[in-house]
């Protein structure tokens, strides 16, 4: 068997394609955007809403791929253009073809998670847990839309033993389209929120939209369910009807089959002691927050339910700390200011806001230092959004917030609401608070920045590491 992702000859049965150029053995990888392309890759050109890969062919080739999957429609406009080409009719389709073939091919467990909160954490907390268990393989980021489903399908290595993949929603029957190609053995779905509410009617239609990943479930396969989650029995009741017996739960109630029997909350991790199907365990989870407790005990009971070795996964999850723009620290020292950046700029609706806000309640600054909040419109949230926005004073207060930065025209009801209990400053773009926090922040405070992607808080973040980038290079 080939140590290769695939040999050229598979490439050209499966995509139905002919090969323009010099014959070479095969790719270890798949790409359809040239920024991350390694060399060696194979390149899909593929056509987006406003983009066309066949216009970064020169890209590719410049970054090393190994070759370039092209239309046939363009290869004329492609003579002269350096590098191999496998030519085939339609270069999204052969993609697809390429990702079935590969689900076809694994004959290890594949896993989906799905959920309005938790996803890619989830998700990246399996793959520490199944690391040690075998070769494990899973989506890479938050690719958990059609493209970044047909990517991971593609990329997924000969010999994995166990695959994880995310998937995500916008709107109805998206879901649906995508766990039929992952075909998990077991499909989590983490919680139900008000999340992308804009396109749907009520929470519970957003339910009905979760449950599309059972659909996709190989028969005889399991659903894990979060028994804490208000749409449980929701949840629990589509599964059935859908032919569904395996059930498993997770969560804080004690029916759960894999519950938390106690919690301890630190400032920088938790202590756990859990039943996981029957199975006592304690460990210390190296994420602080109540919510990533979820995650964990959902991860648990997977790995125990698929019978890979749970006293490895605990000690992998020991280590597991926080993602990127999904509660990451950084301790920042800037000229003569020493402060706490926690960055949660990924993504936010309510629930997430909600449990962004008692992560920094939990946290205590030293000396004089103060709980900063700087958060960003919600969006998505549909007619409901003010009242949404609104609801977050109460979790301002209760968590002992100092200080909150406010950006976005939404959040302008949650200013009017804080005005007199809190201090309070609110701007409309983030360009503006960027200023405004560098000259406010002091020693010892600990800030904590949230709002939904299209806020593009992340260049907050990016200013604030920058300045500590330009303080050592100024020593």
């Amino acid at each position: 068997m080939s140590d290769l992702l695939w040999t050229l000859p598979e490439l050209l049965k499966i995509t139905g394609g002919r090969l323009i150029g010099s014959w070479f053995l095969g790719v270890n990888g798949v790409s359809i955007d040239t920024r991350t392309l390694k060399y060696g890759d194979l390149y899909f050109a593929v056509r987006g809403d406003s983009l066309d890969g066949h216009d970064f062919i020169a890209k590719a080739v410049a970054r090393g791929a190994a070759a370039s999957c092209v239309s046939e429609e363009k290869i004329d406009s492609l003579i002269g253009e350096r590098g191999n080409f496998i030519v085939v009719q339609d270069v999204s389709q052969a993609l697809e073809e390429l990702g079935k073939i590969s689900r076809a091919r694994m004959v290890g467990k594949i896993i989906a998670v799905t959920g309005s909160v938790g996803k890619t954490t989830t998700k990246e907390a399996l793959k520490a847990a199944f690391s040690p268990n075998g070769p494990t393989h899973s989506s890479v980021e938050s690719y958990n839309n059609h493209w970044g489903v047909l990517l991971t399908l593609a990329r997924m290595p000969r010999d994995t033993k166990y695959g994880i993949f995310e998937i995500g929603m916008n709107g109805p029957g998206e879901i649906g389209e995508l766990v039929k190609r992952v075909q998990p053995h077991l499909a989590i779905i983490t919680n139900v929120e008000a999340a992308h509410l804009g396109a749907f009617e009520s929470i519970d239609d957003i339910s009905f939209a979760k449950a599309e990943i059972f659909d996709g479930l190989i028969s005889g396969g399991t659903v894990l369910l979060n028994r804490d989650d208000e749409r449980f029995s929701m949840l629990s009741e589509i599964a059935r009807s859908r032919g569904i017996e395996n059930i498993v739960t997770f969560g804080e109630s004690e029916k759960s089959d894999s519950r938390a029997i106690q919690i301890v909350l630190q400032e920088e991790y938790s202590y756990l002691t859990a039943s996981i199907l029957g199975e006592k365990i304690a460990l210390k989870v190296g994420s602080p927050g109540r919510h990533f407790i979820q995650n964990i005990l959902a991860v648990l009971a997977t790995v125990k339910f698929l019978g890979a070795d749970l006293s490895q996964a605990t000690l992998a999850l020991s280590h597991f700390t926080a993602l990127k723009g999904r509660g990451k620290r950084y301790p920042i020292d800037y000229k003569d200011k020493s402060f706490i950046l926690i960055d949660e700029s990924y993504n936010a609706n309510p629930a997430s806001m909600q449990s962004a806000l008692k992560l920094l309640g939990l946290l205590k600054p030293k000396n004089s230092g103060r709980r900063i909040a700087i958060l960003g419109d919600m969006l998505e949230l549909g007619p409901h959004s003010s009242q949404f926005h609104a609801d977050l004073a109460v979790s301002v207060q209760e968590n002992l917030i100092d200080k909150v930065f406010l950006v976005g025209s939404k959040m302008r009801v949650l200013r009017d609401s804080l005005q007199g209990k809190i201090s309070c400053k609110h701007v409309e773009k983030i360009e503006c608070v960027i200023t405004l926090v560098r000259v406010e922040i002091h020693s010892d405070d600990v800030l904590m920045v949230k709002a939904s992607l299209g806020m593009r808080f992340s260049l907050l973040v990016d200013a604030l590491l920058y300045n500590h980038q330009e303080a050592n290079n100024d020593e």
